[in-house]
């Protein structure tokens, strides 16, 4: 039986300089989603608990993988990126196809991608646009940073209830 580790969390810096807060409060989420899978198994992550809601742990930390994707290597760097689990047919087969990777390679994949992002935004000023535009236009690397803390707060709140729901572990 595969379970996903208990990582190290360390919490995010209360004060010093903008970009170390982002990175601090960036990567605390990062784990904490991770504390949210850790210790289940695959099948504990894939439990649908919402009828309503194609949502489970899994989904959400495959979700997640997709999305720093996209905003490091695709709209910030300005690389061709090959989804790990998107299609064309279906562009919410991160929450889908659940069985198309292991979970050993879910993880591995997340992880891969978080560090990439560290890299890509490694020496980068704040006020760096992206390379590609995103709807309206460009947008600076702050603001990725401030939307990929609000888009983990948000699927980091959806994983506290799934969590509770899969084994009534309640964590901060």
């Amino acid at each position: 039986m595969i379970e996903i580790p208990r990582p190290q969390r360390t919490s995010p810096l209360v004060a010093g300089l903008e970009r170390a807060q982002l990175e601090s409060w960036l990567d605390f989420y990062r784990a904490t989603l991770i504390t949210k899978c850790a210790g289940l198994t695959f099948e504990q992550l894939t439990l649908r608990h919402v009828a309503t809601s194609d949502l489970t742990l899994l989904g959400i930390l495959r979700h997640m993988t997709r999305v720093e994707q996209y905003w490091f290597e695709m709209a910030f760097s300005g690389h061709v990126v090959i989804p790990y689990y998107a299609s064309v047919d279906d562009p919410d087969a991160d929450f889908h196809d659940l069985a198309s990777a292991s979970l050993d390679e879910v993880v591995a994949n997340f992880q891969e991608v978080c560090q990439r992002s560290r890299e890509l935004a490694l020496g980068h000023n704040l006020r760096q646009m992206t390379a590609k535009p995103w709807r309206e236009g460009h947008v600076n690397l702050r603001w990725i940073y401030i939307h990929m803390i609000e888009e983990y707060a948000r699927h980091c709140g959806h994983a506290d209830l799934l969590r509770e729901m899969t084994d009534g572990e309640v964590d901060d």
